[in-house]
């Protein structure tokens, strides 16, 4: 097992309950260290106390098992709203957000995200003919989606 599969694995022993979960783990050298970047996420949300929280048992856990002989960074957050959507439940807990989505066939898909099943997302799309806009409501494959990101509005 390598380091960013032992720390999803350490990860997810530490979460506080059912409705927490790891998005990502990213390993990478930084500086001569080992920054490791762990991604939490919750059907609720997460706030800087869960991270906080999450940091030291990760890291309480690393040195107890001395499971890493370099100096690592260790950063525990939110996958914030740049990051790009991952998991299922990342698209369920957003239903009702508007999605900008990139696809395997090239094509950049935005609109509200009305629903999520096991292998695909729900979107009602806007669609401008000349003056007027209709909306369009179209199923998108899991695997067919490239990238997705939540779209911030200052309504």
């Amino acid at each position: 097992m390598d380091l960013r599969e032992t720390i999803i694995e350490i990860s997810s022993e530490y979460l506080k309950d059912d409705s927490f979960f790891v998005v990502d783990v990213v390993v990478k050298g930084v500086s001569g260290k080992t920054k490791i970047l762990v991604l939490l996420d919750g059907d609720d949300g997460v706030n800087i106390d869960d991270c906080a929280s999450l940091s030291r048992q990760i890291a309480s856990h690393i040195e107890t098992e001395e499971l890493l002989d370099i100096p690592f960074i260790l950063e525990v957050s939110s996958p914030g709203i740049d990051h790009p959507l991952k998991l299922d439940r990342q698209y369920k807990k957003n239903v009702g957000r508007a999605l900008k989505l990139a696809t395997t066939t090239g094509d950049i898909l935005t609109g509200k995200l009305l629903g999520v099943s096991d292998s695909d997302i729900e979107l009602n799309l806007e669609v401008k003919e000349k003056k007027k806009v209709s909306y369009q409501t179209v199923t998108v494959p899991f695997q067919e989606i490239e990238k997705a990101n939540v779209l911030v509005s200052f309504k």
